[in-house]
Parts: structure tokens; C-alpha cells; sequence
């Protein structure tokens, strides 16, 4: 499905990350496990590679560093010369009340999950235009389209990504760079691990399919939206949430 296409995924070392650019190299993609852990984006990236043997190259991202991220594109165009596709999949929580949200934790979560995308899109933009070209797949989520308690500065940076989705979507379309988002529901990984046992039973009782998700299920629409077959598809939200929020 994806013969000789070269895809980079932020965050990609571990959680829905991970299980996304396993899914890219099963189909045949190589991968850049690109994270702000070299360390544990080298050892996926050995993984990968191992299970596969699609070629994987692990870089070490800022994303809310736009030299930083102009640095990860530019390391995949000396390694395989072309990048076809970009995942935003790198973020953070930092969870509280807006009573108690401290200005630096809606400061960070903004920075990375939302500037983070906007820089990494940026840098990707022009070698894809000029290819003409590319797949854009941004990870937002539920909160970024109801809301939630708690998660104002997560939630704001969701829904940002879903603006800056259709708004890339329009400017590059005369390309053939598609730009889709994907918004997961809850899905059991380092972000949700520390979640509140009863807070885990009202999510699964609030979602129509009863249970959480698996990161491979967020990985297999990556993979769908970022392949040919989705070619006519752009400026689009994909909720995997099991039915928790309906539109």
C-alpha cells in the first residue's frame, strides 16, 4: 500500500505514536520515530525496523521548536531524499480546573499540541508542494470537539488543530496534499494511565460501544487517511470513539 513512501510521526516512540508507525511499516512505509525521547524513539525505531524491515530513522523533536522541527524534516530528506507523509501526533496534558490552571501549563499544552503542529507542518510544506504530493494526518480528539471538565488548555489546543486542519486543507488542495484529522476517544496510554478508576467507568458507560479503545484502532484510520485510497478525502475530522460524540 505505501511501497517506498517515507512517513513522520511526532511522538512516535510510544502510546497511539507508536502503534501508528507500526501500522505505516506493516503497509510498507518507512518511518521517522520522531519524539522529544531519542532514546526511546531509537529503541522503537530498532523495533520497527526488526519486525518489518522497512528502514526506520529515529529523530529527536521540540516540536514547539520550529528550528527543531525544520531539523527533523530536513534529517528525512538526507536519509531518504522525499516525505510523504506527516503525522501530529506529539502532545500533553496538564489537567485542572481553570480556577487553578496555572498560565504555564495552558502556556505548554498549547505550545506543543497545537504550535507543535503548525511548526511541523510548516517545515514539511514546501518539499511536498514542490513534489506535489503529500498527507497530512493531525491527531486532535474528543475533547476537541464537545469539550471537557478540566481540560480547557487541552481541549482549546484539540479544537485549534481541527481549524488548522481545514485551513491547510484549502491552501494546499491545488497540490494533492491532503490534510485530515483524526479524533480518538479515550484510548488507554501514558496520558489516561493515572485516570481515577470510577472517572475510567463513567467514560466507558457515556461511550454507545462500551468500552476504551486500542491504539491500533487510532492507527489503522491514520493509516486509511494517509493512503491512495483516501485521495479524495481532505478537510476532515474522523472520530474513533466508539460513538461518544456524534455530529
Amino acid at each position: 500500500m505505501f511501497e517506498n513512501r517515507v512517513a513522520v510521526v511526532t511522538g512516535g516512540a510510544r502510546g497511539i505514536g507508536k502503534s501508528i508507525s507500526e501500522a505505516l511499516a506493516n503497509r510498507g512505509c518507512n518511518v521517522v520515530i520522531a519524539d522529544i525521547n531519542l532514546e526511546n524513539a531509537e529503541a522503537t525505531a530498532q523495533e520497527i525496523f526488526q519486525a518489518t524491515n522497512r528502514k526506520t530513522l529515529a529523530v529527536h523533536v521540540n516540536v514547539a521548536d520550529y528550528s527543531s522541527a525544520n531539523e527533523m524534516i530536513d534529517k528525512t530528506l538526507a536519509e531518504f531524499g522525499h516525505v510523504d507523509i506527516l503525522v501530529n501526533n506529539a502532545g500533553i496534558t496538564r489537567d485542572k480546573l481553570i480556577m487553578r490552571m496555572e498560565e504555564q501549563d495552558w502556556d505548554l499544552v498549547i505550545d506543543i499540541n497545537l504550535k507543535g503542529a503548525f511548526n511541523c507542518c510548516k517545515a514539511v510544506v514546501r518539499p511536498m508542494m514542490k513534489q506535489r504530493y503529500g498527507r497530512i494526518v493531525n491527531i486532535s480528539s474528543v475533547s476537541g470537539l464537545a469539550g471537557n471538565v478540566g481540560q480547557a488548555n487541552y481541549s482549546a489546543s484539540k479544537a485549534g488543530l481541527i481549524g488548522l486542519t481545514k485551513t491547510l486543507a484549502r491552501e494546499l488542495a491545488s497540490r494533492q496534499i491532503t490534510v485530515n484529522a483524526v479524533a480518538p476517544g479515550f484510548i488507554p496510554t501514558a496520558l489516561t494511565v493515572d485516570l481515577p478508576e470510577e472517572l475510567k467507568e463513567q467514560i466507558i458507560k457515556a461511550t454507545p460501544l462500551g468500552r476504551m479503545g486500542k491504539p491500533e484502532e487510532i492507527a489503522y484510520a491514520v493509516a486509511f487517511l494517509a493512503s491512495d485510497e483516501a485521495a479524495y478525502i481532505t478537510g476532515q475530522v474522523l472520530s474513533v470513539d466508539g460513538g461518544m460524540v456524534m455530529m
